[in-house]
């Protein structure tokens, strides 16, 4: 391989990596959010113990995709330069907007939520929480507005073969974004209620003595999944409608056709000039697993429901055993999408703008094969820490002390509780 193909292979090592942190903490937010509110309202210890056992698996799998996040924004400048330097008044304010959301916003207000337990009023730690989750899905709005500029260019004009953004409301409609935003936040749905009932059944396998809690959360899990599938299938093939008007290539290669290639071929010459303007035909093969295993999982999800009545999901164990079967199969499904997404856009960096050649940086192929080495061994170790980590803390179960405070160390509700704390009375 040369040195752009190994630059390609990382950033897909690197991509998919930090995906599988964003998917899962855009998933589990919900599930704590949920459970905090109704901690809030009904003053519940149950869901107490819920927000806390959860809440801190979330909070683990946030900080590896912290991690996670800053390894991949370091590549850019790193392996793509020519990318940088062509599109970085657009893309790179994109990303520069997402990146204050995320570290300034969303970071900061998970801290506050963290140490807050106890020690300030009951409400506005809620609140905190509430803020987390939606600048999280800003955030993802922010990423997926910058990706979709390299799906379809919107909104700029060329200056000396350096982009300048004219029009910023066309970047914010990119046709190329609002489907697919769904469908990313549909998927995250998918995956935190499949982790949250994996889990929840895992503990159920083990005989857990928290069964009030754990019966809770898997039973709104069960309940939330066909939320997340439905919708991802729906928002998943209207985006093949935008797609076949954009990026004629890829929908050719996520079909398999060789008629539809053709023609894409024969398009996409008179447009481009002379060259191999359909992506790899591989792409096919996730396209199909996606697709496949996601009508499967809308099967399933309704079986699940019915398996609320009376209990019968935990009562009978083969679907605690198929509910911890599926926790990786959302990550699986997200992976499929990201390739077919991301491979389906070459041999373009920027649609019709920059060849992924011109996008990547002068390097020799031995400095790429050394940064794609190191970046695989760091991204390896950090999943796997994360993986050890998550296993750990769910296997300890709900205890006393999560996140450094005491069950049922909280403010009271009311006005006068709370302000003789906060002035140390």
């Amino acid at each position: 391989m040369d040195a752009v193909e190994i630059s390609r292979l990382q950033f897909a090592v690197t991509g998919s990596v930090h995906y599988l942190f964003v998917t899962l903490s855009l998933g589990l937010v919900l599930f704590v959010v949920v459970f905090q509110t109704l901690w809030t309202i009904r003053k519940d210890p149950v869901y107490e113990r819920l927000t806390k056992f959860w809440g801190r698996l979330y909070v683990v799998n946030y900080g590896a995709g912290i991690i996670g996040g800053l390894v991949m924004e370091f590549q850019f400048g790193l392996n793509w330069s020519g990318l940088a330097h062509t599109t970085g008044n657009v893309f790179g304010g994109l990303i520069a907007i997402e990146t204050i959301v995320a570290f300034f916003i969303e970071a900061t207000f998970l801290g506050m939520w963290i140490f807050g337990w106890g020690r300030i009023p009951r409400l506005l730690h809620l609140g905190l929480i509430w803020v987390v989750a939606i600048t999280a899905y800003v955030s993802a709005y922010w990423i997926l507005a910058a990706n979709a500029f390299l799906q379809h260019p919107v909104g700029y004009e060329q200056r000396d073969g350096i982009t300048f953004l004219t029009d910023f409301g066309a970047v914010m409609r990119n046709p190329n974004l609002l489907d697919a935003l769904q469908h990313v936040v549909s998927a995250a749905v998918v995956t935190g209620a499949l982790f949250v009932a994996g889990v929840s059944a895992w503990q159920f396998l083990r005989r857990t003595p928290d069964v009030a809690e754990f019966r809770k959360s898997l039973r709104l899990a069960v309940f939330a999944l066909p939320f997340g599938v439905y919708p991802a299938i729906h928002f998943g093939f209207l985006q093949e409608v935008v797609i076949e008007r954009t990026q004629p290539g890829k929908l050719a290669a996520m079909y398999g056709d060789p008629v539809r290639a053709a023609e894409a071929q024969q398009e996409l010459t008179a447009r481009f000039g002379p060259g191999d303007w359909i992506p790899p035909d591989w792409v096919s093969t996730p396209y199909q697993i996606m697709m496949q295993t996601s009508f499967a999982l809308a099967l399933v999800s309704i079986a699940l429901l019915v398996l609320l009545i009376r209990n019968w999901v935990v009562r009978l164990r083969v679907p605690l055993y198929l509910l911890v079967a599926l926790i990786p199969v959302p990550f699986v499904l997200v992976i499929c999408g990201w390739l077919v997404r991301e491979v389906g856009r070459q041999p373009w960096a920027v649609y019709g703008l920059l060849s992924t050649p011109d996008a990547a940086s002068p390097l020799s192929t031995g400095a790429a094969a050394a940064s794609f080495t190191g970046f695989a061994l760091v991204l390896g170790g950090l999943v796997l820490l994360n993986v050890v980590l998550l296993r750990r803390f769910a296997r300890r179960g709900i205890e006393d002390d999560a996140l450094g405070m005491p069950l049922g160390a909280t403010l009271g509700s009311s006005t006068s509780d709370d302000d003789s704390v906060l002035l140390g009375r």
